[in-house]
């Protein structure tokens, strides 16, 4: 009877997860075959399972009226080195607040965690920027977001579980602080780091808030603030028919809304390319770094 009621419950517990994954899923696959639809067709009745009438259009429309790679290259650019140097920047100074001997260490903590709870402001933060003369620059986008508080009590959580006598060891063969930090903490924290990365990353891609306060350079437009401007200034009166009637009928019948799937599909392709390969230290990671604070 026991083993029946077993089975019963991992059948039904299959089922309602099945039922639960396919629920999660079906919105972002619907977003892909909606951008693939044909504009037209789709507006008396989307396609749910196969795209209606496959086109490009969605996607030409977009890449054709707008220099799309260098932005894109920015994102990636932003992307991939926001990424690093706020694991870097993170991992040091939780590293940092981890050894009783550092200077001011609880008072450091204490201001970190306020900055989680109370913030100066959008003005006062501008004004920063603009003493610190990051305006236009690229490091407007690396540098502010260097040190997340978040991030570094997660990090340094996670290290304060770290076997002490692994470190103890070290010094006493002579290693110092920096050899113990790379060598044996950094191998040690791929869980949380890899965690991390996933957060610092997908936080960076998305992020266009900052360049439309802090950067009105053309050559230093993100994908993400470029789309952005794009959805903002596409218009489907009659004063638009001429410049829509010169890409053709086809192009002439794109709608907002195919316009927004396709720029979905754009935005979440990079992050759903990359989180499979870091999702495996994600839940380990999040849990470790979060059992006590």
């Amino acid at each position: 009877m026991s083993s029946l009621s077993e089975k019963t419950f991992s059948v039904l517990n299959y089922v309602f997860l099945a039922i639960l994954g396919i629920l999660c899923f079906y919105p972002f696959y619907f977003i892909i075959v909606y951008s693939f639809s044909d504009p037209k067709a789709v507006l008396s009745s989307p396609g749910y399972l196969f795209p209606k009438g496959f086109t490009l259009v969605n996607y030409e429309t977009i890449f054709t009226q707008n220099d799309v790679l260098r932005p894109f290259f920015i994102s990636v650019a932003r992307t991939v080195s926001g990424t690093a140097l706020t694991l870097i920047g993170c991992a040091m100074f939780a590293y940092g607040l981890t050894k009783k001997d550092t200077p001011m260490r609880k008072f450091m903590y204490v201001v970190l965690v306020f900055t989680m709870y109370i913030s100066a402001g959008l003005i006062p933060g501008y004004l920063l920027i603009k003493e610190l003369h990051m305006l236009n620059t690229f490091w407007v986008y690396i540098i502010p977001g260097m040190i997340n508080a978040f991030f570094l009590i997660l990090i340094k959580t996670f290290f304060e579980q770290l076997p002490a006598e692994l470190e103890e060891a070290a010094l006493i063969e002579g290693a110092g602080y920096f050899r113990i930090f790379w060598s044996l903490v950094v191998p040690l924290s791929k869980p949380i780091l890899a965690t991390i990365a996933i957060f610092a990353a997908v936080g960076q891609w998305n992020n266009w808030m900052d360049n439309l306060l802090y950067n009105s350079s053309q050559s230093l437009l993100t994908l993400q603030f470029m789309l952005l401007k794009f959805l903002q200034t596409q218009s489907y009166s009659m004063k638009d028919a001429a410049m829509m009637a010169a890409l053709g009928n086809e192009a002439f019948n794109i709608t907002p809304q195919s316009i927004r799937m396709a720029i979905t599909v754009i935005v979440i392709f990079p992050v759903l390319a990359v989180y499979p390969f870091l999702q495996r230290y994600f839940v380990k990671g999040i849990m470790i770094g979060a059992v006590k604070g």
